[in-house]
């Protein structure tokens, strides 16, 4: 079961579910929350910080899906500039969504702490995707390596 999580964890990280093919996302609102916890062994706080997140991109998303539907039922069609001019502004409700998954993701990685970081560059790295740099967090009860 822990195989194909991490299977499917790896394809979240291949595959390029936004435009910025080279980042490697990880996937905060799009991997199911569970995978997460288990992939990384999140303790509770980071959990529910990670389930918060996750709750909070499902719900901008929803918002700038929205905006990309009355968009395009609202805006003229008629013409080639009037395409572009409907391109351009769907593109400015994409890279909205980008810019948001990106932010998740890195106030994520951000309560990782350092091993949960190392799984998250190594995969990365296997996936030949360019990691977000961020400083792990150190916590109390974490156990130092000897």
């Amino acid at each position: 079961m822990l195989e194909r999580k991490l299977l499917l964890l790896f394809f979240v990280f291949a595959t390029p579910l936004l435009r910025a093919q080279d980042d490697c996302i990880l996937g905060v609102g799009i991997t199911p929350d569970s995978t997460l916890v288990e992939i990384f062994q999140l303790n509770e706080e980071q959990t529910e910080k990670v389930r918060n997140w996750s709750a909070e991109l499902k719900y901008r998303n929803e918002l700038l899906n929205n905006q990309a539907d009355n968009l395009l039922k609202r805006h003229p069609q008629n013409s080639p500039g009037e395409l572009g001019v409907l391109a351009e502004k769907y593109k400015v409700i994409s890279d909205s969504m980008e810019i948001v998954q990106r932010l998740v993701d890195i106030r994520t990685l951000k309560v990782f702490n350092e091993k949960q970081y190392e799984l998250y560059l190594n995969l990365c790295e296997k996936a030949y995707r360019q990691p977000y740099r961020v400083v792990p967090t150190n916590y109390r009860d974490s156990i130092p390596d000897k």
